[in-house]
Protein backbone atom coordinates (compact mmCIF):
# COMPACT_ATOMS: atom_id res chain seq x y z
CA UNK A 1 0.00 0.00 0.00
CA UNK A 2 2.66 2.56 1.16
CA UNK A 3 4.57 1.68 -2.21
CA UNK A 4 1.31 2.52 -4.31
CA UNK A 5 0.95 5.90 -2.27
CA UNK A 6 4.74 6.73 -3.33
CA UNK A 7 4.12 6.21 -6.78
CA UNK A 8 0.92 8.37 -6.68
CA UNK A 9 3.25 10.70 -4.71
CA UNK A 10 6.00 10.79 -7.60
CA UNK A 11 2.92 10.78 -10.51
CA UNK A 12 1.60 14.10 -9.07
CA UNK A 13 5.16 15.89 -8.51
CA UNK A 14 5.70 14.86 -12.22
CA UNK A 15 2.31 16.17 -13.38
CA UNK A 16 3.40 19.44 -11.37
CA UNK A 17 5.99 20.07 -13.25
CA UNK A 18 5.26 19.48 -16.31
CA UNK A 19 2.06 21.62 -15.85
CA UNK A 20 4.54 24.29 -14.55
CA UNK A 21 6.68 23.64 -17.49
CA UNK A 22 3.92 23.86 -20.33
CA UNK A 23 2.75 26.91 -18.52
CA UNK A 24 6.26 28.51 -18.55
CA UNK A 25 6.42 27.91 -22.02
CA UNK A 26 3.02 29.30 -22.75
CA UNK A 27 3.97 32.38 -21.50
CA UNK A 28 7.02 32.93 -23.23
CA UNK A 29 5.14 32.05 -26.53
CA UNK A 30 2.40 34.69 -25.93
CA UNK A 31 5.10 37.61 -24.81
CA UNK A 32 7.20 36.61 -27.67
CA UNK A 33 3.79 36.90 -30.03
CA UNK A 34 2.70 39.91 -28.77
CA UNK A 35 6.20 41.61 -29.35
CA UNK A 36 5.90 40.49 -32.91
CA UNK A 37 2.93 41.98 -33.04
CA UNK A 38 4.23 45.47 -31.75
CA UNK A 39 6.83 45.41 -33.80
CA UNK A 40 4.59 44.87 -36.86
CA UNK A 41 2.21 47.76 -35.38
CA UNK A 42 5.10 50.21 -35.02
CA UNK A 43 5.52 50.97 -38.76
CA UNK A 44 1.91 50.87 -39.93
CA UNK A 45 0.98 53.07 -37.31
CA UNK A 46 4.08 55.40 -38.25
CA UNK A 47 2.60 55.24 -41.41
CA UNK A 48 -0.71 56.36 -40.80
CA UNK A 49 0.32 58.81 -38.07
CA UNK A 50 2.55 60.18 -40.98
CA UNK A 51 -0.07 60.93 -43.47
CA UNK A 52 -2.94 61.91 -41.28
CA UNK A 53 -0.62 64.70 -40.18
CA UNK A 54 0.64 65.61 -43.35
CA UNK A 55 -2.79 65.34 -45.28
CA UNK A 56 -5.23 66.33 -42.91
CA UNK A 57 -4.85 70.06 -43.37
CA UNK A 58 -5.18 69.95 -47.44
CA UNK A 59 -8.73 68.18 -46.57
CA UNK A 60 -11.58 70.23 -47.31
CA UNK A 61 -15.16 70.17 -49.34
CA UNK A 62 -13.83 71.91 -52.57
CA UNK A 63 -10.83 69.19 -51.91
CA UNK A 64 -13.04 66.89 -52.08
CA UNK A 65 -15.37 67.84 -54.97
CA UNK A 66 -13.37 69.98 -57.29
CA UNK A 67 -11.67 68.99 -60.45
CA UNK A 68 -7.43 69.55 -60.37
CA UNK A 69 -6.72 73.25 -60.45
CA UNK A 70 -3.68 74.28 -62.48
CA UNK A 71 -0.50 72.68 -61.72
CA UNK A 72 1.74 74.94 -58.76
CA UNK A 73 -1.54 76.87 -57.67
CA UNK A 74 -2.58 74.84 -54.97
CA UNK A 75 -6.32 75.44 -56.25
CA UNK A 76 -8.98 72.80 -57.36
CA UNK A 77 -9.10 69.12 -55.73
CA UNK A 78 -9.65 65.36 -56.57
CA UNK A 79 -13.22 64.73 -56.85
CA UNK A 80 -12.53 62.71 -60.20
CA UNK A 81 -10.23 60.70 -58.60
CA UNK A 82 -12.15 59.90 -55.77
CA UNK A 83 -15.17 59.08 -58.15
CA UNK A 84 -12.72 56.80 -60.14
CA UNK A 85 -11.53 54.84 -57.69
CA UNK A 86 -14.53 53.92 -56.83
CA UNK A 87 -15.95 53.36 -60.08
CA UNK A 88 -12.84 51.21 -60.83
CA UNK A 89 -12.70 48.75 -57.98
CA UNK A 90 -16.31 48.36 -57.95
CA UNK A 91 -15.95 46.82 -61.60
CA UNK A 92 -12.94 45.25 -60.81
CA UNK A 93 -14.99 43.32 -58.03
CA UNK A 94 -17.49 42.66 -60.42
CA UNK A 95 -14.65 41.07 -63.11
CA UNK A 96 -12.51 39.57 -59.85
CA UNK A 97 -14.46 38.34 -57.09
CA UNK A 98 -16.96 35.86 -58.88
CA UNK A 99 -13.63 34.24 -61.08
CA UNK A 100 -12.32 33.97 -57.66
CA UNK A 101 -14.93 32.31 -55.51
CA UNK A 102 -15.67 30.51 -58.36
CA UNK A 103 -12.06 28.88 -59.26
CA UNK A 104 -11.79 28.46 -55.52
CA UNK A 105 -14.77 26.43 -54.48
CA UNK A 106 -13.99 24.42 -57.85
CA UNK A 107 -10.20 23.86 -56.14
CA UNK A 108 -11.54 22.74 -52.93
CA UNK A 109 -14.79 20.93 -53.58
CA UNK A 110 -13.40 19.32 -56.59
CA UNK A 111 -9.92 19.84 -56.96
CA UNK A 112 -9.24 16.54 -56.78
CA UNK A 113 -7.76 16.06 -60.54
CA UNK A 114 -5.20 17.04 -63.07
CA UNK A 115 -7.19 19.83 -64.23
CA UNK A 116 -7.48 21.29 -60.52
CA UNK A 117 -3.85 20.65 -60.37
CA UNK A 118 -2.63 23.03 -63.07
CA UNK A 119 -5.24 25.76 -62.13
CA UNK A 120 -3.50 25.31 -58.71
CA UNK A 121 -0.14 25.76 -59.93
CA UNK A 122 -1.21 28.87 -62.57
CA UNK A 123 -3.08 30.32 -59.69
CA UNK A 124 -0.04 30.71 -57.65
CA UNK A 125 2.19 31.71 -60.06
CA UNK A 126 -0.49 34.49 -61.52
CA UNK A 127 -0.38 35.78 -57.67
CA UNK A 128 3.46 36.11 -57.38
CA UNK A 129 3.37 38.81 -61.15
CA UNK A 130 4.10 42.09 -60.74
CA UNK A 131 1.77 44.39 -61.48
CA UNK A 132 3.28 46.35 -64.05
CA UNK A 133 3.31 43.04 -66.23
CA UNK A 134 -0.42 42.92 -65.55
CA UNK A 135 -0.87 46.28 -66.90
CA UNK A 136 0.88 45.60 -70.20
CA UNK A 137 -0.86 42.69 -70.70
CA UNK A 138 -4.09 44.72 -70.64
CA UNK A 139 -2.72 47.27 -72.59
CA UNK A 140 -1.99 44.95 -75.67
CA UNK A 141 -5.17 42.85 -75.43
CA UNK A 142 -7.71 46.00 -75.20
CA UNK A 143 -5.96 49.36 -75.25
CA UNK A 144 -4.01 48.88 -78.19
CA UNK A 145 -7.22 46.41 -79.98
CA UNK A 146 -9.69 49.23 -78.97
CA UNK A 147 -7.37 52.19 -80.14
CA UNK A 148 -7.88 54.60 -77.03
CA UNK A 149 -7.54 54.49 -73.15
CA UNK A 150 -10.63 52.96 -71.24
CA UNK A 151 -12.06 52.29 -67.70
CA UNK A 152 -12.83 48.83 -68.81
CA UNK A 153 -8.79 48.14 -69.67
CA UNK A 154 -8.20 49.46 -65.98
CA UNK A 155 -10.71 46.86 -64.38
CA UNK A 156 -9.88 44.03 -66.55
CA UNK A 157 -6.31 44.83 -65.00
CA UNK A 158 -7.04 45.02 -61.48
CA UNK A 159 -9.03 41.92 -61.59
CA UNK A 160 -6.25 39.60 -62.99
CA UNK A 161 -4.58 40.83 -59.85
CA UNK A 162 -7.66 40.49 -57.91
CA UNK A 163 -8.94 36.69 -58.64
CA UNK A 164 -5.61 34.85 -57.76
CA UNK A 165 -6.04 36.14 -54.35
CA UNK A 166 -9.40 35.43 -53.98
CA UNK A 167 -9.41 32.02 -55.63
CA UNK A 168 -6.55 31.17 -53.00
CA UNK A 169 -8.21 32.42 -49.92
CA UNK A 170 -11.69 31.26 -50.74
CA UNK A 171 -10.16 27.52 -51.43
CA UNK A 172 -8.21 27.57 -48.08
CA UNK A 173 -11.62 28.78 -46.12
CA UNK A 174 -13.60 26.48 -47.78
CA UNK A 175 -10.74 23.39 -46.68
CA UNK A 176 -11.06 24.61 -43.29
CA UNK A 177 -14.75 23.27 -42.80
CA UNK A 178 -15.13 20.05 -41.23
CA UNK A 179 -15.48 17.03 -43.31
CA UNK A 180 -18.48 16.12 -41.06
CA UNK A 181 -20.83 19.32 -42.33
CA UNK A 182 -20.66 18.08 -45.54
CA UNK A 183 -21.17 14.32 -44.58
CA UNK A 184 -24.12 15.60 -42.83
CA UNK A 185 -25.38 17.05 -45.58
CA UNK A 186 -25.01 14.36 -47.56
CA UNK A 187 -26.73 12.30 -44.63
CA UNK A 188 -30.13 14.68 -45.30
CA UNK A 189 -30.20 13.72 -48.70
CA UNK A 190 -28.55 17.20 -49.83
CA UNK A 191 -27.10 17.41 -53.57
CA UNK A 192 -23.16 18.24 -53.70
CA UNK A 193 -24.12 21.46 -54.82
CA UNK A 194 -26.81 22.23 -52.16
CA UNK A 195 -24.07 21.53 -49.85
CA UNK A 196 -21.44 23.48 -50.87
CA UNK A 197 -23.68 27.07 -51.34
CA UNK A 198 -25.91 26.22 -48.47
CA UNK A 199 -23.51 24.76 -45.71
CA UNK A 200 -19.75 25.01 -46.71
CA UNK A 201 -20.01 28.68 -47.82
CA UNK A 202 -22.09 29.53 -44.86
CA UNK A 203 -19.39 28.22 -42.18
CA UNK A 204 -16.41 29.79 -44.49
CA UNK A 205 -18.21 33.48 -45.00
CA UNK A 206 -15.87 35.01 -42.53
CA UNK A 207 -12.58 33.61 -44.31
CA UNK A 208 -14.02 34.02 -47.55
CA UNK A 209 -14.50 38.16 -47.05
CA UNK A 210 -11.32 38.33 -45.12
CA UNK A 211 -9.84 37.34 -49.04
CA UNK A 212 -12.26 39.62 -50.35
CA UNK A 213 -11.13 42.48 -48.69
CA UNK A 214 -7.49 41.53 -49.01
CA UNK A 215 -7.55 41.68 -52.97
CA UNK A 216 -9.59 45.48 -52.60
CA UNK A 217 -7.00 46.66 -50.23
CA UNK A 218 -4.47 45.03 -53.18
CA UNK A 219 -5.98 46.55 -55.95
CA UNK A 220 -7.34 49.71 -54.63
CA UNK A 221 -3.19 51.16 -54.49
CA UNK A 222 -2.54 50.10 -57.93
CA UNK A 223 -0.74 52.36 -59.59
CA UNK A 224 1.13 50.64 -62.94
CA UNK A 225 -1.71 49.36 -64.32
CA UNK A 226 -3.90 52.28 -64.20
CA UNK A 227 -1.03 54.04 -66.35
CA UNK A 228 -1.39 51.58 -68.98
CA UNK A 229 -4.96 51.40 -68.93
CA UNK A 230 -6.36 54.35 -67.90
CA UNK A 231 -3.97 56.83 -68.16
CA UNK A 232 -5.39 59.55 -66.10
CA UNK A 233 -8.26 62.54 -66.60
CA UNK A 234 -8.69 65.96 -64.91
CA UNK A 235 -12.69 65.88 -65.58
CA UNK A 236 -15.39 63.66 -63.53
CA UNK A 237 -16.41 60.28 -64.98
CA UNK A 238 -18.01 60.50 -68.74
CA UNK A 239 -18.03 57.04 -70.00
CA UNK A 240 -16.62 53.34 -69.89
CA UNK A 241 -14.65 53.80 -73.05
CA UNK A 242 -12.67 57.04 -72.25
CA UNK A 243 -10.02 58.04 -69.52
CA UNK A 244 -10.60 58.44 -66.43
CA UNK A 245 -9.02 59.60 -63.26
CA UNK A 246 -7.90 57.53 -60.04
CA UNK A 247 -6.44 58.51 -56.52
CA UNK A 248 -3.21 56.16 -57.32
CA UNK A 249 -2.68 57.94 -60.51
CA UNK A 250 -3.40 61.80 -58.55
CA UNK A 251 -1.01 60.60 -55.83
CA UNK A 252 1.65 59.97 -57.88
CA UNK A 253 1.51 62.88 -60.52
CA UNK A 254 1.35 65.21 -57.72
CA UNK A 255 4.11 63.44 -55.84
CA UNK A 256 6.37 63.87 -58.74
CA UNK A 257 5.66 67.89 -58.58
CA UNK A 258 7.89 70.04 -57.54
CA UNK A 259 5.77 72.57 -55.51
CA UNK A 260 4.78 72.46 -51.71
CA UNK A 261 1.15 72.69 -52.58
CA UNK A 262 0.94 69.67 -54.62
CA UNK A 263 2.54 67.99 -52.33
CA UNK A 264 0.67 68.73 -49.74
CA UNK A 265 -2.12 67.63 -51.97
CA UNK A 266 -0.83 64.58 -52.95
CA UNK A 267 -0.55 63.55 -49.13
CA UNK A 268 -4.17 64.45 -48.76
CA UNK A 269 -5.23 62.49 -51.24
CA UNK A 270 -3.23 59.16 -49.69
CA UNK A 271 -5.39 60.00 -46.63
CA UNK A 272 -8.52 60.23 -48.66
CA UNK A 273 -7.44 56.88 -49.80
CA UNK A 274 -6.80 55.34 -46.60
CA UNK A 275 -10.16 56.03 -45.17
CA UNK A 276 -12.13 55.08 -48.54
CA UNK A 277 -10.60 51.61 -47.98
CA UNK A 278 -10.75 51.56 -44.34
CA UNK A 279 -14.74 52.68 -44.70
CA UNK A 280 -14.59 49.75 -47.67
CA UNK A 281 -14.13 47.13 -45.53
CA UNK A 282 -16.06 48.20 -42.40
CA UNK A 283 -19.46 48.60 -44.44
CA UNK A 284 -18.51 44.66 -46.10
CA UNK A 285 -18.20 43.21 -42.76
CA UNK A 286 -20.90 45.29 -41.36
CA UNK A 287 -22.94 44.40 -44.22
CA UNK A 288 -22.50 40.15 -43.95
CA UNK A 289 -21.72 40.40 -39.85
CA UNK A 290 -25.42 38.56 -39.29
CA UNK A 291 -25.59 36.85 -42.50
CA UNK A 292 -27.88 39.26 -43.75
CA UNK A 293 -26.07 40.53 -46.81
CA UNK A 294 -28.13 41.14 -50.31
CA UNK A 295 -26.04 38.21 -51.80
CA UNK A 296 -25.93 35.38 -48.91
CA UNK A 297 -29.69 36.26 -49.21
CA UNK A 298 -30.23 35.71 -53.01
CA UNK A 299 -27.74 32.20 -52.35
CA UNK A 300 -29.95 31.08 -50.07
CA UNK A 301 -33.28 32.10 -51.68
CA UNK A 302 -32.10 30.64 -55.05
CA UNK A 303 -30.85 27.13 -53.33
CA UNK A 304 -34.35 26.60 -51.60
CA UNK A 305 -35.99 27.40 -54.88
CA UNK A 306 -34.27 25.03 -56.70
CA UNK A 307 -33.99 22.74 -54.23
Amino acid sequence: MSTTNEKRQEYRALFKNNVKKRLLVDKIVHIIIFAFVIIAIIPLGSILVEVFKNGITAISYEFLTATPGSIGSGDGGIGPAIQGTLIIIGLASLIGVPIGVMSGIFLSEYGDNRLARNVRFFNDVFMEFPSIVLGIFAFLVIVLILGHFSVWAGAFALALIMFPIVARTTEESLKMVPITYREAGTALGLKKWVITFRIVISAAKSGMITGILLSVSRIGGETAPLIMTILGSSQFFSGLDVPMDALPLRIWRLSLLPYESSQLQGWGAALVLIFIIIGINMAIRYHFANGNGIITRLIKQGVRTKR
